[in-house]
């Protein structure tokens, strides 16, 4: 009888990447499913990449920081297999943060030691956890096309001496499955939303755009539950009109679900 009970149907928006773990999760907190990538990541390769490399090997870089498991997996991917054993050795000479438990966990699968971690896992969040220490210090990062300016800016402002790479990037996912979320969503057959960056967001609505007017979309939105990731998430949300029913403490997939399922209850 129980398994006639009609559950939430809850859109995941995440890269492809994740969806598999992403459904999974969901249905443990007793959730259905409407699965469509609003986002996909592909590799990428700057030119500051290759300093960013002989500044660790050489000792040269005090902090490292990863702002995501992207990061380090396609820091990694780039990295000639015979030569990667050498590069996680002089990572772990260096002081190295994750911003938050997923991004720890990879760094610690691939072999890397992780010296801190923020309490809020954001950039804000790194920025006031190395406050005091990153003084004249040199402080690398390897992330997205699409990091957050506010990392750079504020370490700047605490005055460390900080260089970036980006190594992945983020695109637009099209076809008919995207159109289908849309009209889903339209019609009410959505309970909630997880919205897990402004990427995400501005995808939803440059998709919604070709299907209904903008009107029709954040009314439809404004009806059900629409969770964000973070602030800046929520910001962008706001920004096309939309009110967010939720923020967890923490910035994690699975405190965005539990948020959600703690507001139906």
């Amino acid at each position: 009888m129980a398994d006639n009970i009609k559950k939430p149907v809850i859109a995941i928006m995440r890269p492809e990447r994740y969806i598999k773990e992403s459904v999974a999760m969901a249905r443990s907190m007793g959730f259905d499913t409407f699965t469509v990538p609003m986002v996909e990541i592909t590799d990428m390769k700057d030119e500051f990449f290759d300093g960013f490399v002989e500044r660790v090997l050489d000792g040269r870089a005090d902090y490292v920081i990863f702002t995501s498991a992207n990061g380090i997996d396609f820091t990694i991917s780039k990295i000639p297999p015979e030569s990667r054993k050498g590069f996680i050795d002089a990572l772990n000479r260096t002081k190295v943060i994750a911003i938050g438990p997923t991004t720890r966990k990879a760094l610690e699968k691939t072999g890397v030691n992780v010296m801190g971690m923020p309490g809020v896992y954001s950039s804000e969040g790194i920025v006031d956890y190395l406050r005091d220490d990153v003084t004249g210090r040199v402080v690398d990062t390897a992330r997205s096309f699409y990091g957050s300016e506010d990392l750079v800016e504020g370490l700047c402002n605490c005055g460390a001496v900080v260089n970036q790479t980006q190594v992945y990037t983020l695109e637009k996912p099209g076809g008919d499955e995207q159109d289908r979320l849309i009209d889903a969503t339209i019609k009410g057959e959505i309970a909630a939303f997880a919205f897990t960056s402004s990427m995400m967001v501005h995808n939803f609505f440059e998709h919604a755009r070709s299907k209904a007017s903008g009107e029709q979309v954040v009314s439809a939105l404004n009806n059900v539950i629409v969770a964000a990731i973070g602030g800046p998430t929520a910001q962008t949300l706001g920004g096309y009109g939309v009110k967010v029913s939720v923020i967890p403490e923490k910035f994690v997939f699975e405190e965005v679900l539990k948020s959600i399922k703690d507001h139906l209850s």
